[in-house]
């Protein structure tokens, strides 16, 4: 005999899907408004074989987070430029050439993902994050209505996905 499925397995289930634009970045010394668009982690695991006779074995290795990329607006005041050189001294200065301690220039970085009134759905947390490149981007005398924007890397030991 057949077998009949589960009414809820026919019926549709109301749900509300997560938007990318409904989220809040909170970064030590840089306004959250700046942040026009962030990605969320990666992570990818490390291959390890083991070789027995005629068969493998696989088991997972090492995590490799990948880093994420901001865009950042840059307006004239606050300046986002500003605000992104401020942490980059932090772990490198380019006049004198001395470079800062890890405790320094690493920050906790958290994205709250919101959802229709603004409450918080979900919540990551970037651990040791710190600057790994800036693109301060460029300027176009052809371009009237484009604005300066400022794309950084974010390298970080890990995430936490609190929920």
């Amino acid at each position: 005999m057949a077998d009949i499925l589960d009414p809820t397995q026919l019926m549709y289930e109301t749900w509300e899907p997560k938007t990318k634009n409904r989220f809040i970045m909170y970064i030590e010394g840089i306004p959250s408004y700046l942040i026009r668009a962030t990605s969320r982690p990666k992570i990818a695991f490390a291959e390890i074989t083991l070789d027995h006779i005629n068969v493998k074995r696989k088991l997972k290795g090492k995590p490799t987070y990948d880093n994420i990329s901001l865009t950042l607006y840059d307006p004239i005041v606050p300046s986002g430029a500003q605000s992104i050189m401020e942490w980059i001294r932090l772990s490198h200065e380019a006049v004198t050439g001395r470079d800062g301690y890890a405790d320094m220039y690493k920050k906790d970085i958290q994205i709250d993902i919101v959802g229709p009134p603004g409450d918080i759905v979900e919540q990551w947390i970037f651990k040791g994050a710190h600057i790994a490149g800036a693109d301060f981007g460029e300027g176009d005398w052809s371009d009237e209505s484009g604005i300066f924007e400022i794309t950084v890397d974010i390298a970080y030991n890990y995430f936490i996905l609190n929920f």
